[in-house]
């Protein structure tokens, strides 16, 4: 059913799109479970180097999503992902709308702490949005976060992709210096953490240029549904001056800690209503939980399909043979006359008598073009399409050995024939010889 991409990953069913790929759910025949997909769809010089750069970011964490290994097939590339089932930070809003202020404490604590590995690694994400922040469906438990797509990610000193006065990211979660072109740094990310914020706790998409006016007069008032220790934080991570901010995630996340603290002790019960739960859905038929199931996978089809030709094989016909380790089949040795298959009829034809040795009288006629076989029709496309069978010398059939009751007839022609043309040839000489002499 699904299609096996570079012999390992047999794809299942497309469980997103992003800009320049799409998400498929895949079974890892080699490490035999189930892992996230992606597939690269365009093929220009920009969107490749970005795929190289994307999958060759290794960053071990609980909270990032970092590709797994990768793969190439003809002109298509993909890389793996572990799958992470619970949906985005935007699935949940849409769900139940503004969080809790202590669930929004927990998810930030989570995301900070993956954005201290990925900027331990002078990477720069550069797209920080809800969109991009998965979930593991851990029900109405603790929420798990992991940080992903870094499709547009850079390290510190990397030459841009882009061209120049050329913003990449996603509008409205800009931080004012990617607007004026600065080169990417860790602030940047920080000030789209402190949006993400925002959005989590107030259920309304942030606008990165109407938080920079509200900040002309100095630090505004704390929105509405925002706590004021909280507030403290994001305020400081919203800074327009990105020297004004926090320097590293690290920062950020222990003054989110003392915040957290200082929240009233009954908004945790309030964090117990927000269940993260299974968005994939079930699998596509064909698939199991432990894989594809039998006949139901591309392979299994294709496996299956052979093996019920071979069982529908006309009878007297060599079944297919199974395939090879490198997955070619071998072919069959050629049966019927001059090699054509044999085209059986119903009921199938007596087999012929041999023809009788031919005989002295006709020994010397000419070779006859060779009858099409008894066991096709004569109007059979296989009795004119097969080539003609090589004769050897004497008109016998290349190869055979001389019949032991036909007389063994030299070369040239008969004797009856040759005697009077020498005769004749004798006269021819004697009078040009004469002719000669007289002149």
């Amino acid at each position: 059913m699904g299609e096996v991409f570079a012999g390992r990953y047999e794809l299942a069913d497309p469980i997103g799109r992003g800009g320049v790929g799409a998400v498929w759910r895949a079974w890892d025949r080699r490490r035999r479970r189930y892992v996230a997909a992606k597939v690269l769809q365009q093929s220009d010089a920009h969107s490749l180097l970005r795929f190289v750069r994307e999958q060759a970011l290794r960053i071990d964490h609980p909270h990032v999503l970092a590709p797994a290994s990768w793969a190439a097939d003809d002109d298509k590339v993909l890389f793996t992902m572990d799958l992470v089932g619970g949906g985005s930070l935007s699935h949940l809003i849409g769900d139940y709308g503004p969080l809790p202020p202590t669930f929004v404490c927990t998810l930030l604590d989570q995301l900070l702490a993956g954005l201290t590995a990925v900027h331990a690694e002078d990477v720069v994400h550069r797209d920080i949005k809800p969109a991009n922040i998965l979930l593991e469906p851990t029900g109405r438990g603790r929420p798990h976060l992991r940080l992903s797509d870094f499709g547009i990610s850079m390290r510190k000193g990397e030459p841009r992709l882009t061209e120049t006065n050329f913003v990449v990211g996603t509008p409205g979660y800009f931080a004012p210096e990617q607007l004026m072109g600065a080169e990417p740094d860790f602030p940047a990310d920080l000030f789209a953490v402190g949006l993400v914020a925002l959005y989590l706790l107030t259920g309304q998409k942030p606008d990165s240029l109407e938080m920079v006016a509200r900040y002309e007069q100095g630090v505004p008032p704390a929105p509405e549904r925002v706590p004021e220790p909280l507030w403290q934080v994001l305020g400081q991570l919203l800074q327009p001056d990105p020297q004004q901010r926090f320097r590293t995630a690290t920062g950020a996340r222990k003054a989110l800690a003392g915040a957290a603290e200082m929240l009233a002790p009954d908004a945790t019960a309030e964090q117990e209503t927000v269940e993260v739960f299974d968005h994939l859905g079930p699998l596509p038929e064909g698939f199991g939980p432990d894989g594809p199931l039998a006949g139901g996978s591309a392979s299994g089809g294709a496996a299956g399909s052979a093996s019920s030709s071979a069982g529908s094989a006309a009878p007297g016909q060599a079944p297919a043979a199974a395939p090879s380790p490198t997955g070619s089949f071998h072919l069959a040795p050629p049966q019927g006359a001059f090699g054509a298959p044999e085209q059986p009829s119903t009921p199938p034809t007596p087999t012929p008598t041999p023809a009788p040795s031919p005989s002295p009288a006709t020994a010397d006629a000419a070779p006859m073009a060779p009858v099409p076989p008894a066991s096709a029709p004569v109007h059979s496309p296989a009795a004119y399409a097969a080539p003609p069978q090589p004769t050897g010398p004497y008109g016998r059939p290349a190869g055979a050995a001389p019949s032991a009751t036909a007389p063994i007839r030299r070369p040239g022609p008969p004797p009856k024939v040759a005697v009077p043309v020498l005769i004749v040839a004798l006269v021819c000489l004697t009078v040009g010889i004469w002719a000669l002499a007289v002149s």
